[in-house]
């Protein structure tokens, strides 16, 4: 299986290392050359273009911004038109249900499957191989991806096309609204002069334990907030989400609460290009007016 992973980021490129890990020959490209360059050491191939990079692949992996960087690279850039036919779209970015199931509808016109298929786990999990990957699309088409998928993560079909965008959503909302509390707790220690990472090894194994508390937790007590998950993406995810619900008729009002948080610290405090655990400099802030 020849892939084409497009995107080599801070979370592309050790996804694609999993593939080469995992045997899989791999073509990167990114918009910036260097980044797909650094990957040659470990057995990728670079291309120039997208184009390039796609017209022998068996799968295509997009693994950038937003759905308008995804909907540009298959028709302005003209991926869909250079990719083979038969081969299968995977689109690992984290956009709107909506658009995912546009680009499935974009795509088989040009004889291409598509799977959209975002993750969870940061950039330890994408390391790791460990991500949870949260697909939708056509279980048969689904199966032929999967061993791709499982080199990088535990993938799960959830649904029909945009449902894995969906269970992405539902993802950042529960992962935004623990960052808040985990950040509640944090502070809450910090002002009785306790260790809060002592608190983390406290309540390991309890029922407030979870991988924000442990992860984040040590991000905010340690007060490393360089970007794992950046704060301005985790903001347009909350956007998705609400808008997804509004389209549904629903009231998320934890959702809507991180936010509006969230929209604060990205635009009044300059932390957008920091991690989300961030949001605790958020909540700090607040304390002083």
């Amino acid at each position: 299986m020849q892939i084409a992973f497009l995107g080599t980021g801070l979370m592309g490129a050790p996804m694609v290392r999993n593939l080469l890990k995992a045997g899989f020959t791999v073509i990167a490209w990114n918009r910036s050359r260097d980044k797909a360059e650094a990957l040659v050491a470990d057995g990728a191939s670079v291309a120039d273009t997208p184009t390039e990079a796609v017209r022998n692949a068996d799968v295509v992996i997009t693994m950038v911004s937003d759905g308008k960087a995804v909907g540009e690279l298959i028709d302005a850039q003209g991926v869909a038109k250079a990719a083979k036919n038969g081969a299968i779209l995977v689109d690992m970015s984290s956009i709107k249900p909506r658009e995912a199931r546009s680009h499935a509808e974009f795509l088989a016109g040009f004889g291409i499957e598509q799977v959209d298929a975002p993750v969870s786990g940061g950039t330890k999990g994408a390391i790791d191989g460990t991500l949870a990957i949260m697909a939708g699309g056509e279980a048969a088409v689904f199966e032929k991806v999967k061993p791709a998928l499982a080199a990088m993560g535990r993938p799960v079909l959830v649904g029909p096309s945009g449902c894995g965008q969906l269970a992405k959503l539902a993802n950042q909302g529960i992962v935004a609204t623990t960052i808040g509390i985990v950040a509640e707790a944090m502070l809450l220690m910090k002002s009785a002069g306790a260790d809060m990472n002592k608190l983390r090894d406290a309540l390991t194994g309890g029922f407030a334990d979870s991988i924000i508390l442990q992860q984040h937790g040590k991000r905010m007590a340690d007060g490393d907030f360089k970007p794992g998950g950046r704060s301005v993406l985790q903001l347009k995810d909350l956007n998705n989400l609400l808008e997804e619900a509004g389209s549904l008729g629903l009231s998320l009002p934890q959702s809507e609460l991180q936010r509006e948080r969230f929209r604060f610290f990205v635009e009044n405090m300059d932390g957008g290009e920091l991690d989300h655990a961030g949001l605790f400099l958020e909540l700090m802030a607040r304390q002083n007016g």
